[in-house]
């Protein structure tokens, strides 16, 4: 049986004022594609990139 493991993570700008929250399988790429801009939205628009949590599941 195969067992996925999610991640529940939280992305801040460098001012700390504006909050992403999102869910992954992959949080290294996901950050990852955050830092890099990688997705035109919400988090790019903001400049999210810095990760301040985490939980797995």
């Amino acid at each position: 049986m195969y067992i996925n493991h999610y991640c529940v993570y939280i992305v801040t700008n460098t001012s700390n004022n504006v909050l992403y929250t999102g869910v992954t399988s992959d949080l290294k790429n996901r950050v990852l594609e955050h830092k890099l801009k990688t997705n035109a939205g919400f988090s790019a628009k903001y400049q999210c990139n810095k990760l301040v949590y985490f939980e797995t599941f």
